[in-house]
């Protein structure tokens, strides 16, 4: 796999992270409370802070030589 595959492929896994995030903010605040709701935020928050580390690695990252 060469190496401008493998930086698309982390792209795209973050921006589903991303995706996951919103959408499990957006369930948690609609339908649920208390522990349950505290705790799908939570796992929310890791999602988009791994997201955001992925899409840093791959901007900082440079071109790739091709």
């Amino acid at each position: 796999m060469s190496e401008g595959l493998l930086k698309m492929w982390v792209a795209l896994s973050a921006i589903g992270l991303m995706f996951i995030a919103v959408f499990s903010i957006m369930f948690s605040r609609s339908k649920l409370s208390g522990v349950i709701q505290g705790a799908v935020s939570f796992f929310a928050w890791i999602c988009m802070i791994v997201a955001g580390i992925l899409i840093i690695i791959v901007v900082f990252s440079g071109p790739v030589q091709g």
